[in-house]
């Protein structure tokens, strides 16, 4: 069974959106694909200041042939509520079945709609998930009608089993989907190829990119603390501050200032919210 990497690279996303973004995009995509017939094993959704990702484990590798049975209405219906039938069903005349029933004859459609590969359902639910992705607010940048909640670089969708990778055609307003994807900003700018998740994130990683929100600010805390030790002080714990703060940084570094003596003076409130 293949396994799905999504990247959705853009300028910086506010803070307090991220956690809830990687949420929706999990939720729209795990949502689309069982709607449309896949089944998985595992699905996890990540974010950093530049990025929304998601891992899918164990995706099948096509829909389900699915057949039905509809019944519609009697032979001496009129002429335009066969045509109706005909229609939703997707079947002609000829594919109808005539049965008795407890009102007399009707007729009855057996449809069989063929399963579809993997690669089509996801191109299709990751271009409806990006078009109508609920962001509190969006904006729309150049020439193009696409909305995102900063202007959106580039997408990674790639389809990986044991036999290789392989790139899921999408195109979304131009924007085409692919295997590369850059680090961070300044300390590793350079794009890289990637072809599954774990490459993914260890490449990330060497690129000064700490993929997991939760990772970032347990790194912040660790150190934050380990220096604060060190000097003889204590950090306030601000779990809000925190969680804000691995929101602003793919890569965090603690470092320690000091504040002027005669501000000290000041309630602690106002040193602590300013």
């Amino acid at each position: 069974m293949p396994d799905l990497l999504i990247e959705l690279f853009s300028e910086e996303i506010p803070a307090r959106m991220q956690a809830k973004a990687a949420d929706d995009l999990k939720k729209l995509m795990t949502d689309g694909l069982v709607d449309a017939g896949l089944t998985y094993a595992a699905a996890q959704a990540f974010s950093t200041p530049r990025r929304l990702a998601l891992a899918i484990d164990g995706l099948t590798a096509e829909s389900p042939t699915v057949r039905e049975e509809r019944k519609g209405p009697r032979t001496d219906a009129p002429e335009k509520a066969i045509e109706g039938f005909l229609r939703g069903a997707g079947v002609t005349r000829d594919d109808l079945e005539v049965r008795d029933d407890k009102k007399g004859q009707v007729y009855f459609a057996k449809i069989e709609k063929p399963g579809r590969a993997a690669s089509e359902i996801i191109s299709e639910t990751l271009e409806k998930t990006v078009r109508n992705f609920p962001w509190p607010k969006s904006m729309r940048w150049g020439t193009g009608s696409m909305r995102w909640v900063r202007p959106l670089h580039s997408i990674v969708c790639v389809l990986s089993d044991e036999t290789g990778a392989q790139i899921v055609p999408v195109d979304i307003d131009g924007i085409q989907a692919g295997d590369i994807t850059k680090g961070h900003r300044f300390m590793g700018p350079e794009a890289f190829r990637v072809v599954g998740f774990d490459d993914y994130e260890a490449k990330l990683k060497r690129s000064k990119v700490i993929l997991n929100a939760e990772e970032r600010a347990e790194t912040i805390w660790h150190d934050a603390t380990n220096m604060a030790f060190a000097a003889s002080l204590e950090v306030v714990d601000d779990k809000g501050l925190l969680k804000e703060v691995a929101g602003l940084v793919e890569w965090p570094v603690v470092l320690m200032g000091t504040i002027n003596e005669e501000f000290l003076e000041l309630p602690p409130e106002v040193l602590q919210t300013s």
